[in-house]
């Protein structure tokens, strides 16, 4: 094999090897709000943007207990006012009037230090933030 040739094959590779993190989607939900990805050989719940969803073992069945800084570092997957419910994705209403999606009941949350889409920092954070799994 020449240089030129095994460069190539090395190179192919490399680059192979490096797909293997990038989520590739699957299926999207609700209106293309939450999708499906294939990160790390699991299919995790995503935003529109491939950005990972989080479930916070201190809330409740369809209500959330995270405001104020919790908030902040763990953004509500907003729904729009229109929103509508759709199989195991469901509303979730806000004490400060704003609305928020969850799956199979537990609410949805972004992470303020995952800068790009098939980050998963946010799993296990506090031993309380989980990657949320599509089931």
């Amino acid at each position: 094999m020449t240089f030129s040739r095994l460069h190539g094959v090395v190179l192919g590779a490399a680059a192979f090897l490096a797909l293997g993190s990038v989520a590739s989607f699957a299926d999207d939900y609700v209106g293309g709000a939450i999708k499906s990805a294939e990160i790390g050989g699991k299919e995790v719940l995503t935003d529109a943007k491939g950005m990972t969803l989080y479930t916070y073992d201190k809330d409740e069945a369809g209500k959330t207990n995270c405001y104020d800084k919790c908030a902040t570092n763990w953004p509500p997957l907003a729904a729009d006012a229109s929103a509508k419910a759709d199989g195991d994705f469901s509303i979730v209403d806000r004490t400060d009037g704003t609305k928020m999606w969850a799956y199979k009941g537990k609410p949805l949350y972004l992470w303020v230090k995952d800068t790009k889409a098939g980050d998963t920092t946010g799993d296990g954070v506090g031993g309380v933030w989980h990657t949320a799994y599509e089931e």
